[in-house]
Parts: C-alpha cells; structure tokens; sequence
C-alpha cells in the first residue's frame, strides 16, 4: 500500500507543479495588435498613392524606382502574389506585399523597423520577402537573365562590347564580390573571408551594358575569386565546351572567342587577364588599358546595383537559402530597371572616346574600389601555353589593326 499511495502523491505532486507553470505564464492580451490588423487606414503606405500622383520624385526615392515601373512590375507580379481573405481576417493587398519587399530591397532596414512604415508584423515580413523574391525570379528570370545559349548570342553580346568599349570576340566580364552576412549558427569559420567578415561571395559576367548575364551565389565567402569560379555551372561549360561559343574562324581577325577578368583568375583560351603589373612594355601597358577598359564594366555593374540596392551595405539577417533568392531577386531588377527606367544610369559615367575628354576624365571615370569587398586573389595553375599565344595576339591586334587614337597617351597616363 505505501508504494501506491507515494506514487500517487507523486503524480498528484507534478500535476500541481504543471498546473502552476500553465497559469504562470504570460497570456496573450490580443491576437494581433489593432494597428497591425487595420493596417489599410492606420499604417503610412496610403500615403504613397498622393506621392505617386503629386510628388513623383518622392515616390522614387521611397522605392528606388519610378512610378512607371512600379506600375509595370505589379502587373506583372500580381496574380502571383497576390492572396486570398479567410474567415479569420483580410489579407494583406498584392501592391502592398510588393511595396514592403521593394522597401527592404532599397534600405536594408530590419524587419522590426519596417513593421512601423508598412504596417506588417515582422513575422510576415519574414514571409512576404521571400516569396515576392520567388515570384520576381519565376516571373522576370527568363526575360530579364538572359543567359546566350547558341553562337548568335554570343555575337551579339561581343558586338555591344565592341561597339562600346573597342573590344572584339568579348562574352562578358567577370568578377565577384563579398556579400556581408550574419552567419548561420554553428558554422564557424566557414563563412569567414580574408577581410575578417563572414560572407557568401557573388559572381557575375557582366554585358557591355551592365547586365548581368550569369550569376552564381552561396559559396561560402573563404573562396578566392579563381577559387569560386572553377566551381559554378559556367566554368564547368566553359572548360568542357558546352557553351556554344563562336569558333575562331567567325570571330575578328580569328581570334579566340573570350571573357576579360582581373589578376585573380587564371589565364585560358577563352579568359583574359592583364599582364603583371612589372616591367611592362609600351604594347602591354596598351594591352593592360584596354582590356582593363572592357573590364572596368563588371565594376560599374556592382557599384550600381549596390546604391540602388542598399540591402547589401550592411550584414544580411536571412537563411542563407533565402538570400541566394533575395541576390538573385535583385540582380532581375537591376536588369529591369536598366531596360525600363531611363534615369537609373544618370549618374554612371560611359565615356566612350577619350580623345574628346582627355586622359584625366578617363582615368576620374575609371571604378574605384566600392563598398562591396572583392575576392581575394587565388593561386592559380600556370596557363597552357596556348594561352599565352592568345593573349600574345591579343596584344598585337591592339597596337595594330585594333588600335585606337588615344590609347598610347591614356595608357602612359594611368599606368
């Protein structure tokens, strides 16, 4: 009988215990806050409406983006995004999902801030981000990323950086940068950069007129630029020749068709690099300016997309999962809004002929090194010595047929 009734006394005893750790806690007062709820009338966005209207230049700083795109991006987006009421309360409007997620994009601000301006708990912020990134990427990817799959395309890419930037048989320049994160937990040193900050890193080809025509984001940020690229999809088809490049013989003066990069990537038969930057020779400071000159395009790209999004001037607070979308996200609508608003490359400088501005505007328009941290120079494998011939001929057709008028004395200037 004892044995019993203690392990009745004992269960008497926790039932208590638990009974007064259920009526210790904290009770909701309100199952969502009546500003939250009555987010039509109470939070600022039916404002934006009168700044649309009447002060379209405030508009365009609110979002980054005029009024004109905004209204052709949310009818694209729309039937995507837009939701269902339920018994339980309204949901919240298609544009204003939008408005939010464009808000986050250009500031960068955190989810708890942004709750005040739009009127949305940051727990669906956390929600309604993502899942506008999804549909921007599902909706503009196809159009907006235009990825050249056949030679054609290829010839087309080439031709703009030709007529741009004086440079033939050009797919595109590549570079990547860091992307600050806040790191997952428990990751360690994984996404600890050679800067002392944890990262992923991004890596672009740029067209000649600030596409970005490839992307690739996630790698852990310890990878140096050479290092990230021998690991996308891009490079694998670039070494296994799968990406229908144009033979030689279609090509100006039969050169190898090519992509320029910097001093990180390793020299190939279809990558051009510059010559080491001692004891160079008159023809290889020309070779230096002009391919540095196709290249400075992949630099402008990234200064621009990071001031138009302000996002990724401070550490990501996002799943690494959903970052890779938010980037991706991004890189559509800088794509977009290069094609659609007429006033995003004001202030970008394009000069195309030095002669008419002299050595010092091309050098003053020349990409200093931006907010966004580069990759960090790998070790790379010495190059075949075919790629020493192409670059060779590369540097003959610049100071012959390929010269242009002024690029001994920008060359000498800059160098």
């Amino acid at each position: 009988m004892m044995p019993n009734r203690r392990r009745e006394n004992a269960i008497i005893g926790l039932g208590v215990i638990a009974l007064a750790q259920v009526r210790s806690r904290k009770r909701k007062n309100f199952w969502i806050k009546n500003c939250l709820l009555n987010h039509d009338e109470e939070c600022p966005m039916p404002l934006l409406p009168e700044l649309q209207e009447n002060n379209p230049d405030d508009f365009r700083n609110y979002l980054h983006m005029t009024d004109a795109c905004f209204h052709q991006l949310f009818a694209l987006l729309s039937p995507y995004i837009k939701k269902r009421d339920t018994c339980m309360r309204t949901a919240i409007p298609a544009e204003q999902r939008l408005i939010a997620t464009l808000r986050y994009l250009a500031t960068g601000r955190s989810l708890q801030d942004l709750k005040s301006t739009t009127g949305i708990s940051p727990q669906a912020l956390g929600l309604i981000i993502p899942e506008t990134c999804s549909a921007i990427i599902q909706v503009l990817q196809k159009d907006y990323i235009p990825f050249p799959s056949n030679p054609q395309q290829w010839q087309d890419v080439a031709a703009q950086f030709q007529h741009q930037w004086d440079f033939p048989n050009c797919g595109g320049a590549i570079a990547g940068k860091h992307i600050r994160i806040v790191p997952p937990p428990n990751s360690g040193s994984d996404y600890l950069n050679y800067k002392g900050f944890c990262s992923i890193v991004m890596l672009a080809v740029v067209s000649a007129t600030y596409e970005f025509l490839f992307l690739d984001v996630g790698k852990n940020g310890c990878n140096s630029d050479g290092g990230a690229i021998m690991q996308t999809e891009f490079y694998k088809r670039l070494q296994n020749g799968s990406l229908n490049l144009p033979p030689a013989e279609e090509n100006v003066e039969g050169l190898n068709f090519v992509f320029v990069a910097d001093e990180a990537f390793a020299l190939g038969e279809n990558i051009l690099k510059p010559f080491p930057m001692r004891n160079l020779t008159p023809e290889q400071r020309i070779y230096n300016y002009r391919l540095s000159r196709a290249r400075r395009v992949v630099e402008n790209a990234f200064g621009i997309f990071s001031s138009r999004f302000r996002l990724f001037l401070t550490p990501i607070n996002l799943a690494v999962y959903k970052l890779n979308h938010v980037v991706l996200c991004c890189c559509i609508l800088h794509n977009f809004l290069l094609r659609n608003s007429s006033s995003y490359l004001a202030s970008v400088s394009t000069d195309e002929d030095p002669a008419v501005s002299g050595p010092a505007e091309e050098a003053a328009s020349r990409p200093s090194v931006g907010v966004m941290t580069g990759l960090e120079p790998g070790h790379a494998e010495l190059p075949s010595q075919d790629a020493h011939d192409i670059q060779q001929k590369y540097l003959e057709y610049f100071v012959g047929k390929g010269a242009v008028p002024w690029q001994e004395i920008v060359a000498d200037y800059l160098i």
